[in-house]
């Protein structure tokens, strides 16, 4: 059995018997911090928090084909969920085609895939644009996939201003933690702010950015780490911004935030506590914004994909209820729930479903939501909010000194960081000084089976068909054409969202528009060499 820690799953050092002069002691104001909705907003964005709108439901889903998530996203809107949230496949992810050699074995294994508008438009099939909120967790290919969407927008007759939702578009944690990455940094940098620069006259309710401190902390940093991380990340794409012309008040209100739930559940609450009031801090002392929205912290929260065990995995759905307890404690905007499964494969409808009503039961059983920061005031609570903001601030502070988190990419800081601290932790769970339920204490002999979801065996063999079917069919001179103005725009300074949104709607292939900015752009070799 696992030893009881004195310190937090980070190793941050938190008080046994937690007192008013430990949490002094860390830094937590003498008259404790204002109210939610007020400055520095360690206590929540909106004054009424949950009470006035609890947050949005959104469950990541997404694989096999685009008729099969659309089936899947309809299953969980009707089955109360209030957003939508898609998973593509890794060859989608890094802007390839179905039918390209680097994606054999990939194609909808771990997400849909979506090579052109045909897809879109079979993804989103009986769903009504101007009245759902998307995610999608896309990077590399951000630019190309929003234009996508947004031409299937236009084909329902959705105004471009009606479309609410979220490209993820964070290319740092890419080359920080999860390696899905196609062009060089400052050229990914050029597309993000591309993206964030039209959305503003295009598209002003849509979050242009989801800065990502969740992938970096699956890769193994910790709790003060992936604050500082994500934040780190984040002044990056505000800089960029700002000196690309734009005006912080008019895009800094819909940048975005995504951070993980850890068992810990005390620092974790502590953890978007201080992630508030640090990223406040940090937009007023450097851009001193006067719209009272672009310091305030939005975030989605998951639930942690890395804490899931293949072994005892009925034990995972446990642990994703404390962990969504503490993303809600710690006031979160919306909420991704793990299905128990996932250890083992992508999740059924049956814990799909069982994931979604973990956050209803959270929501409406459970009392929590009727109390705005309900942990404000504890000791320990207080004392770990303070330790984490000034840990993180020193960290985010050395990324500075040393250039920036763009030029620490480049030599790989980040990258180490994040290492030492994963190798560390499964040391640490080796060594039996993290205890794991089914994995190093409580084990049995014989695991137990789960059924898991099939992917449909069929789905490539079509996929293939019927993109050989969409090239022949489309025009191919108007596809030509719209290539050429694509990369006209790319050797430019021009905005490439016009551009990609028109060579999608002739047909374009999500693999032909990215080949364009991959020949105009060229591509990435990290450090590592890898």
């Amino acid at each position: 059995m696992g030893s009881r820690r004195s310190k937090s799953m980070s190793g941050m050092g938190r008080s046994n018997l937690p007192n008013a002069d430990a949490a002094r002691d860390a830094g937590h104001p003498q008259g404790g911090h204002p109210p939610a909705g007020q400055r520095p907003y360690t206590r929540g964005i909106h004054p009424e928090m949950y009470r006035g709108k609890l947050w949005t439901m959104r469950q990541y889903a997404g694989f096999s084909s685009a008729k099969e998530t659309n089936k899947r996203f309809r299953m969980l809107l009707d089955q109360g969920q209030t957003g939508l949230s898609v998973a593509f496949d890794l060859p989608t992810q890094l802007g390839l085609d179905s039918d390209h050699p680097h994606s054999l074995g990939e194609v909808g294994k771990v997400g849909v895939p979506v090579d052109t508008i045909d897809d879109m438009r079979i993804l989103f099939d009986s769903i009504d644009l101007s009245e759902v909120s998307t995610s999608m967790t896309i990077n590399a290919p951000a630019t190309a996939i929003l234009a996508m969407y947004v031409a299937v927008g236009d084909e329902q007759g959705v105004n471009r201003d009606q479309l609410r939702g979220t490209v993820q578009n964070d290319i740092l944690k890419e080359y920080i933690a999860r390696g899905l990455y196609i062009y060089p940094p400052k050229q990914s940098m050029r597309l993000t702010t591309d993206l964030i620069g039209w959305c503003l006259g295009n598209a002003p309710r849509w979050n242009t950015i989801s800065i990502s401190g969740y992938h970096m902390r699956e890769a193994g940093c910790t709790a003060v780490e992936e604050v500082a991380l994500t934040l780190s990340n984040a002044l990056q794409y505000t800089r960029n911004a700002v000196n690309s012309g734009l005006n912080v008040d008019d895009f800094a209100p819909r940048m975005s935030f995504f951070f993980s739930s850890h068992n810990d559940i005390f620092e974790e609450v502590a953890k978007f506590r201080a992630a508030r009031s640090l990223w406040h801090e940090l937009m007023q002392a450097e851009f001193l914004p006067s719209n009272p929205r672009s310091s305030q912290l939005r975030f989605h929260t998951q639930t942690a994909g890395v804490t899931l065990t293949a072994q005892q995995p009925f034990n995972n759905a446990i642990r994703v209820a404390y962990q969504a307890l503490s993303g809600v404690l710690g006031g979160t905007q919306s909420l991704h729930t793990n299905s128990f499964d996932e250890a083992i494969g992508l999740p059924t409808e049956e814990s799909s479903r069982i994931a979604l009503r973990t956050q209803q039961i959270l929501a409406e059983e459970t009392g929590v939501a009727n109390v705005v920061d309900p942990l404000a005031g504890s000791y320990l609570v207080e004392e770990m909010t303070a330790r984490i903001a000034s840990q993180a601030r020193i960290m985010i502070e050395d990324i500075e000194n040393k250039g920036g988190a763009l030029e620490c990419i480049k030599s790989g800081f980040q990258q180490s960081m994040i290492l030492d601290s994963a190798w560390k932790n499964l040391q640490e769970i080796e060594g039996g000084e993290i205890g794991v339920v089914g994995v190093n204490s409580y084990t049995e002999g014989e695991e137990q089976e789960i059924n898991s979801q099939h992917l449909d065996e069929d789905s490539l063999g079509m996929r293939m068909n019927a993109l050989k079917e969409h090239r022949i069919h489309r025009d191919g001179d108007a596809v030509a054409s719209a290539l050429e103005l694509l990369e006209l725009a790319c050797s430019s300074t021009d905005n490439v969202m016009e551009p990609l949104i028109e060579a999608v709607k002739c047909g374009a292939t999500l693999g032909e528009v990215n080949g364009v900015m991959r020949n105009v752009f060229g591509t990435w070799v990290p450090p590592s060499g890898v």
